[in-house]
């Protein structure tokens, strides 16, 4: 990778950092690897975050992580819908997945 495109990757502004996660073509077994795999690792996040709080506190109230984690599980079976038509139809994916950092604050 050169310099310059090391530079696109890290785009800086105003208190905003740009990532480049993911960027290419994939066929699809690629895509599904790569999609699943991110999807299944946030999924993984969430349920042991839940896991830990309500270890801290029985009353915990999961509710807004449970949420998330269905969101994400609807999002995985929409996933796999596109790359199963796509697959279908002998067709790479293009991916650019980007993530954008800012302050919380």
């Amino acid at each position: 990778m050169s310099k310059m495109e090391a530079k696109e990757l890290k785009e800086i502004q105003k208190g905003k950092q740009i990532v480049q996660l993911v960027k290419g073509v994939f066929t699809p077994t690629e895509a599904y690897d790569v999609m699943i795999s991110l999807i299944n690792q946030k999924i993984d996040f969430h349920k042991l975050q839940r896991l830990q709080r309500w270890e801290e506190n029985n009353g915990f109230d999961t509710d807004q992580l449970d949420g998330r984690i269905k969101e994400l599980l609807e999002e995985k079976e929409n996933v796999i819908e596109i790359i199963s038509n796509m697959k279908e139809l002998g067709k790479n994916l293009k991916i650019n997945g980007i993530l954008e950092i800012t302050s919380a604050d």
